[in-house]
């Protein structure tokens, strides 16, 4: 698994990972903070999440969407921090999320099923993850990348859920996944660092 670099995520708890184009956005479970963070790790700016167990985080191309995995309420916001709209989700605890470009996808690691979501929160299909205690999710314009904590294991997956291929993640904690146009970007809560990954691992 090639390691491009890394760098120390700015709280104590990192759990997920978003990408707009040019920053990183990067959630902190414990400090209840999101952080946009340029690609060196420098922290732009950050603000409140909007719940207590937000984990994930997602981009649209104008906002971001987060997931909180005491509520399981998906929560869109502007990058201010402001929320625009939310709503519940039909899961235990989600925990990794994504968006495709039309939905949104998010992973449950009690159940571990990956969900497909239109924009108002209905599931469009789920079908289980490849591991055991799911966690991370992101898509690359073609397929979803999802890690697992049990299996510590970064897969690439079809949207169908079947396996193209899968490699080791760099530690034991692996959570958060964004990719930036080119790279897997990757967040560990046991290093407390975020990685930027070759995909061919």
């Amino acid at each position: 698994m090639a390691v491009i670099k890394s760098f120390a995520a700015p709280g104590t708890t990192p759990f997920g990972l978003a990408f707009d184009g040019k920053y990183l956005w990067h959630s902190d479970w414990a400090g209840r903070l999101i952080y946009q963070l340029d690609l060196k790790g420098n922290v732009i700016k950050s603000f409140a999440a909007p719940g207590a167990g937000t984990v994930s985080l997602g981009f649209d191309g104008k906002y971001l969407w987060t997931i909180d995995e005491n509520t399981s309420v998906v929560s869109q916001l502007d990058l201010k921090g402001n929320v625009i709209k939310s709503f519940g989700v039909p899961s235990e605890a989600p925990i990794g999320f994504a968006f495709d470009g039309t939905d949104l996808w998010f992973s449950d690691w009690y159940t571990d099923l990956i969900s497909q979501l239109d924009l108002k929160g209905n599931v469009i299909k789920s079908f289980a993850a490849p591991g055991t205690m799911a966690t991370g999710l992101t898509f690359d314009g073609k397929y979803l990348w999802h890690c697992d904590d049990a299996t510590h294991l970064i897969y690439q997956l079809d949207l169908k859920g079947n396996v193209i291929k899968s490699f080791a993640s760099p530690s034991t904690g692996p959570l958060g996944l964004a990719f930036d146009g080119k790279y897997l970007w990757h967040c560990d809560y046991v290093t407390d660092l975020i990685y930027q990954l070759d995909r061919s691992g």
